[in-house]
């Protein structure tokens, strides 16, 4: 007898799973919705567009009133060629993207459970299956928090999508071949790179593909297939997972230029010794900032006490640039380490976190009670010995906290320079960090190595006992601004009375410390603060690293949804991004932005004023610098009324300036 067992539902290849950011988006908000799609070993899920045989996800929703899903962003795909067909493919875990907006007439703690079916195709090498499941995720209208582990997981989802390019590129066809222009500027790595058609009937999609470099400009020439027309809409893949969404024109496309190698290649030199120029004279530039000078002070005051020793001036200008572009370096690797890792970071990222802040300004204390003798140093006193032992190692550390107080400070010319880190490789870009650190070493390497400016320091005398007191006035007004910015990036309540506590408490270590210099014997105090000290720091760590603070400035807060709205008012628009810690931002808003004159031109001329502040970090910030070639503040951009793509305006701003925008 023939036995039928009950047919059994096979379980998906690729498993899709719905993920929110936030489980109680805000009504009149937007939260971000990940599907998570995982194939198993040996078989792929596709792109929008998936080429010669494949197709990409849809969805149909099945949405709560006042809710309104986002067609989902796709991750950069890869080429595969199977039988003589081309695929656009994810063989690895992916995650598409969508943004859910809640209309603001929807009531707080309301249910807004979202659904959907979707369906995808699933392919082996072999074999294809057009698969379906249901989706959905537990939403209830609410306060719009996001669990940090939640947002450091979609940052780094957000991290793998093509970045979108801020001008059009052009195609045309010719005969039986079709030509794309894509604006890129020069010195931006291509590896194995692949232009991906999301626009259908324009190319041959196994046909080999061509790439040349004509200036700025990189040529694609292909062959052609279908009849298409009109605006196309494609996606550069610029290798490691990286990508650009560029929209075609109609139009002609410049003559083919330099090739460029379809496999890893070096980047351009041009753009590469450009950048290193362009960091090392920023950094020589930083000495002259504020935030640096009280470090020089120190420096000052242990050239002079050289005396004139061309071995001891050599020997602790070197330390000190070995300190200088050490940290420099080390805190360029941390940053592209984050990068690669999917973190949304920038330049002078450690000063977006409390914790660090507190740790610079305690030293800054330290540092200021030394210079008013508070304790001593063996660097600062104790005979001639101990300044010969403790020169190089002064030095070093000097060179240190020197560049990691400069790093808020990006001059004029380093926007450009640490922005070029963003599309060299990494072993091309960390020079370009320790340009930086040798260009601020260049004074002390003059002085160190050039015996006619070392002549021309003051001899040793009683005037450095009054002048190192008088130096610590400037350490002691950074330790203020730290101070100040402590406060701004935690707020006054309960936050802020641990690193109060740890302040106090380096305070009186190090007074106590002085005390038993000078013959006290009462050690049990100096134990006693330092366990304060230890716990304090400790209940800062917990207490203070998660604080969050939101922006206020001469406008509303920037977000990409806030710009789209302004611009479809058909008003200029000027966006500006600062930071509490980067002191040229605050100096162009105190002597341009905030200015009378130029906020009644604003006011007459109806300008929209946007706020980025980056001071706590902010990944949505750190992609929109890096989507106009910055990794630093401040930024600057405007949008006249109708225009494609903003202009970006000096870092050094003028009323005359702005107000001559506001009226043209």
């Amino acid at each position: 007898m023939l036995s039928l067992a009950p047919a059994r539902a096979e379980p998906p290849h690729i498993t899709a799973k719905l993920v929110a950011e936030s489980p109680a988006p805000t009504p009149g908000g937007t939260t971000s919705l990940s599907l998570t799609m995982t194939p198993e070993r040996g078989w792929h899920g596709y792109w929008t567009n998936g080429g010669d045989a494949g197709f990409g996800l849809s969805v149909e929703w099945n949405a709560p009133e006042g809710v309104t899903v986002s067609p989902f962003r796709y991750p950069v795909p890869e080429p595969l060629i199977l039988f003589g067909m081309m695929n656009h493919v994810y063989e690895h875990p992916y995650a598409l993207l969508a943004d859910v907006k809640v209309d603001k007439s929807v009531a707080p703690g309301t249910d807004l459970t979202l659904t959907g079916i979707a369906n995808w195709l699933a392919c082996t090498d072999k074999v294809c299956v057009p698969e379906k499941a249901v989706i959905s995720v537990a939403l209830k209208a609410g306060d719009g928090q996001i669990a940090p582990a939640t947002r450091t997981q979609f940052d780094a989802w957000r991290a793998r999508l093509p970045q979108p390019l801020d001008r059009a590129g052009k195609w045309e066809r010719k005969g039986d071949r079709v030509r794309f222009a894509i604006p890129l500027p020069v010195g931006t790595t291509l590896d194995a790179p692949h232009l991906f058609l999301e626009t259908q009937n324009i190319v041959d999609y196994p046909a080999a593909q061509g790439f040349s470099r004509n200036g700025d400009w990189i040529i694609v020439e292909t062959a052609a297939k279908g009849d298409a027309a009109g605006r196309a809409e494609g996606l550069l893949k610029l290798g490691d997972g990286r990508g650009l969404t560029v929209h075609f024109e109609p139009g002609a496309v410049p003559a083919k230029g330099e090739p460029v190698a379809s496999a890893a290649g070096a980047p351009d030199l041009r753009l590469f010794w450009t950048a290193l120029g362009g960091a090392i004279l920023g950094g020589l530039i930083l000495n002259l900032m504020p935030c640096v000078f009280p470090i020089l002070s120190l420096k000052a005051l242990s050239l002079a006490r050289s005396g004139g020793d061309a071995r001891a001036a050599k020997v602790e200008a070197l330390a000190y640039t070995g300190g200088a572009v050490l940290t420099a370096l080390l805190l360029g690797g941390a940053l592209l380490a984050l990068r690669a890792g999917g973190e949304q970071v920038g330049w002078a990222f450690q000063l977006q976190h409390p914790v660090s802040v507190l740790a610079l300004m305690i030293l800054a204390i330290a540092i200021t009670m030394n210079l008013l003798g508070s304790y001593e140093l063996p660097a600062f006193g104790g005979g001639q010995a101990l300044t010969e032992k403790s020169g190089a190692a002064g030095g070093f550390w000097t060179g240190a906290l020197a560049a990691f107080a400069a790093t808020p400070c990006s001059g004029p010319l380093l926007g450009a320079a640490l922005g070029a880190t963003l599309v060299l490789p990494a072993w091309a870009a960390l020079p370009i960090f320790g340009g930086l650190g040798l260009g601020l070493a260049l004074p002390f390497l003059a002085i160190g190595f050039v015996p006619a400016l070392r002549n021309r320091l003051p001899k040793p005398g009683p005037w450095m006992a009054r002048f190192r007191k008088w130096m610590a006035l400037p350490m002691g007004l950074t330790a203020l601004a730290l101070g100040w910015l402590l406060w701004r990036q935690v707020g006054s309540g309960s936050p802020i009375v641990w690193p109060l506590v740890a302040i106090a408490m380096t305070v009186v270590l190090l007074a106590h410390y002085g005390s038993i210099q000078r013959g006290d014997r009462r050690a049990w105090l100096l134990y006693t603060a330092g366990l304060l000290f230890v716990v304090s720091l400790a209940g800062t760590v917990s207490d203070v690293a998660q604080a969050e603070r939101q922006a206020d400035g001469a406008g509303s807060t920037f977000s990409p949804a806030a710009l789209a709205e302004a611009r479809k008012s058909g008003k200029p628009v000027f966006v500006y991004f600062t930071a509490d810690w980067c002191l040229s931002c605050k100096a162009n808003e105190a002597g341009a932005i905030n200015r009378e004159a130029v906020q009644a031109a604003f006011e007459a001329k109806g300008v929209v004023t946007l706020v980025g502040d980056w001071t706590n970090g902010d990944p949505v910030i750190t992609r929109t610098l890096a989507e106009h070639g910055r990794n630093s503040v401040p930024l600057y951009l405007w949008y006249a009324p109708g225009a494609a793509e903003p202009e970006i305006l000096p870092q050094i701003l003028t009323p005359g300036l702005l107000t001559e925008k506001a009226g043209g």
